[in-house]
């Protein structure tokens, strides 16, 4: 894939990367902005090469989780050697509801909010599978786990949702 074909397939895939990358941040927008700029330079003038064993889409993942990772740890070694003030923590942005109704912003919450009582795995691998439509198996090589593990990860992050959503104990 040239630069030219790989420059419009980030184009056309950036909606689906942004909300990934937001994913990986924490909901926090500038976070993810700054992430999303380097695994874009990553893959249009690094080192990063997509060598066609997965999907494009399943390779811009990693590579945006990957960079989202060395953001943070790179962070807290500065933090911690007081180099600059750790990142700012922010509450997670809410996109605007205009067009829902108060059921469903309520809905939205409460979804919000038992995914944020995930484990980080179970979480990645639910939001990867039904918000990023991706496969176990792509999800699996997003977060560079074994699909067996994936599909362990994802099935106790299912029934825990349910237990969240529907008030119990998880």
């Amino acid at each position: 894939m040239d630069h030219a074909d790989l420059a419009s397939a980030l184009e056309t895939l950036h909606p689906d990367c942004f909300g990934w990358a937001m994913t990986c941040c924490g909901r926090r927008r500038e976070e993810a902005e700054d992430v999303l700029h380097d695994a874009y330079v990553t893959v249009l003038d690094g080192p990063a090469r997509f060598d066609g064993r997965s999907s494009l889409r399943t390779w811009l993942f990693g590579i945006i989780r990957q960079t989202a990772r060395g953001r943070r740890r790179r962070d807290r070694v500065r933090a911690l050697l007081g180099l600059r003030h750790a990142a700012r923590i922010r509450p997670p942005a809410s996109a605007p509801m205009p067009d829902e109704d108060a059921v469903a912003g309520e809905r939205r919450e409460r979804t919000l909010l038992a995914l944020g009582r995930l484990p980080t795995r179970q979480r990645e691998l639910l939001l990867l599978v039904f918000y990023h439509d991706l496969t176990i198996e792509e999800a699996s090589r997003v977060l560079g786990i074994s699909v067996g593990s994936a599909r362990v990860h994802y099935q106790r992050g299912k029934k825990r949702m349910a237990r969240l959503l529907a008030g119990e104990r998880p």
